[in-house]
């Protein structure tokens, strides 16, 4: 995905302020080798691009006044009320180091699971996004979390999920739940009745 910017040579609140007022939106680029390079963006480009999953996840081609550079998304800062983009950082990438970033979890096949179709289980989604650790080249978009298989009362941990090539989660503390199939109770009550009006 590519990103243009310029670089930008006014510092300070003063100096950011114009740039919003103008349809810009200050950022900067850091990392690596390289001194740190401010910089301004399309504000209605970036707002549109930071509703996309793939933005917040994938390394991205900054280009900035014609020079590409490997970046990551790392952080961005919104006003508290107004659809305003105020600040936006980057990171640079290198190629032979690995990154850690947070990547979305897709969670696929929960309505052909035992636990929806023979329980009427309702799966929860405790985690909707995990730490992996790759090289840039290896970095998915998102992780796949297949469902077909659970039952009620099952819960999806972080060491049973299948991961790409070179992907290793990061896992802090104990195996993490990553799902949990719950069987609502309503529907435990009406499976009791049913079992009563059996037995008579």
């Amino acid at each position: 995905m590519k990103v243009i910017a310029f670089a930008r040579k006014e510092q300070g609140t003063g100096a950011s302020r114009r740039l919003r007022i103008a349809g810009q939106t200050p950022g900067i680029i850091y990392g690596g080798t390289a001194a740190p390079v401010s910089i301004t963006l399309d504000h209605n480009a970036l707002y549109h691009a930071l509703k996309k999953e793939a933005f917040h996840s994938s390394i991205l081609d900054m280009d900035v006044d014609g020079k590409v550079e490997k970046v990551l998304l790392r952080d961005f800062q919104t006003h508290a009320y107004k659809q305003l983009v105020l600040h936006a950082d980057f990171q640079r990438v290198d190629p032979n180091k690995k990154v850690h970033v947070k990547v979305p979890l897709h969670f696929i096949n929960a309505d052909a699971s035992p636990a929806v179709k023979l329980s009427a289980a309702v799966i929860s989604h405790v985690l909707v996004d995990l730490d992996v650790s790759c090289l840039p080249a290896d970095l998915p978009e998102f992780i796949e979390v297949d469902l077909s298989t659970v039952v009620a009362g099952q819960s999806v941990h972080v060491s049973s999920l299948t991961f790409p090539k070179g992907v290793t989660p990061v896992v802090h503390g104990d195996d993490a739940t990553v799902a949990i199939a719950v069987v609502p109770r309503g529907a435990l009550v009406a499976a009791d009745e049913t079992v009563v009006v059996a037995a008579k």
